[in-house]
């Protein structure tokens, strides 16, 4: 073999391993990434937002565990999905009493300064810290300080996306920490408005993104990132009915003022949530003029 026919031979040898690799990285990126939903508590031993899940969600490698914070009447961080929980109303308790609830695996509700400590222990866990929505935006703000408060004394932020149902959580979170992921739970805002307030992406029920197939080619279009929850099997996508349907129904209440007129018909709504079966939330008076809990619908018609 000549020199020239051998150097050819050895540069086409590495651009075919080189586009091998390329192909390699690219297909591994496209993979869907694995989050444990409150840890991965569905084993023996565990329960929803404890120690054991952190731990058992690294040990099944997944990509990353989620969980939940909740703020305490004396301004401590506490992790768990429910406000009330074991006759708790947790926003509204002090540390000392949250964290004397005893899980179901036997540990207690931690601190998040715990929960912290623990997932030091595994540096290859992406962390998905939900904040919880409070009854005033007061209360919400100061959520979001010490949180992030949290994050940085820990040194957590370059591996810990931010979640929430509350717009107003998002937006702060977003302000505070301009280069964290932060992503918006409720599913009623399109790709564009998710983009306009510099979301990372849509983190949306899979049933919303089923009515809206639609915004995932959006997103991927405007360089967003799409996650969807809960998907315990294939089929979860597609929805089902079954006898607990009824869990799902929202509620909600309202009045209106109607004006009728010889040549049209005007009419005034407004409504408030009472239901979100999406947080299993129940929404008092206080909850029912906030940005999301509210809504006023003008519309007008003909006198038939």
């Amino acid at each position: 073999m000549s020199d020239v026919k051998r150097a050819t031979y050895i540069f086409m040898k590495k651009i075919t391993i080189l586009i091998i690799l390329a192909f390699s990285i690219l297909e591994s990126m496209a993979q869907p990434k694995v989050i444990a939903h409150r840890g991965y508590w569905k084993t023996d031993n565990s329960a929803q937002n404890s120690l054991t899940s952190l731990r058992k969600a690294a040990e099944a490698g997944c990509y990353g565990s989620e969980f939940d914070v909740i703020l305490t009447a004396d301004d401590e961080l506490v992790v768990n999905h429910d406000d009330k929980f074991k006759g708790v109303v947790i926003s509204e308790a002090t540390v000392m009493v949250a964290t004397a609830i005893v899980l179901s695996n036997g540990e207690h509700l931690p601190t998040i300064d715990q929960y912290f400590s623990e997932a030091l222990k595994y540096p290859d866990l992406r962390l998905i810290l939900e904040i919880k929505p409070l009854k005033t935006t007061e209360r919400e703000m100061k959520a979001v300080e010490l949180t992030v408060a949290k994050l940085r004394e820990y040194r957590l932020l370059d591996r810990t996306d931010i979640i929430s149902f509350s717009l107003d959580i998002c937006k702060e979170a977003i302000r505070l920490l301009p280069d964290t992921k932060v992503y918006y739970l409720n599913g009623d805002l399109s790709p564009q408005e998710l983009k306009d307030l510099n979301f990372a992406g849509a983190d949306y029920n899979g049933l919303v993104l089923k009515f809206h197939e639609e915004w995932i080619k959006e997103c991927h279009n405007l360089g967003l990132e799409v996650n969807v929850w809960t998907i315990d099997n294939e089929a979860a996508p597609e929805g089902n009915f079954d006898k607990e349907f009824y869990k799902a129904l929202a509620m909600d209440w309202g009045f209106g003022l109607r004006f009728k007129l010889s040549f049209l018909v005007a009419r005034l709504d407004l409504g408030m949530k009472l239901y979100e079966p999406s947080q299993e939330l129940w929404r008092g008076p206080s909850l029912w003029f906030r940005n999301d809990g509210f809504a006023v619908h003008f519309g007008v018609g003909y006198p038939f």
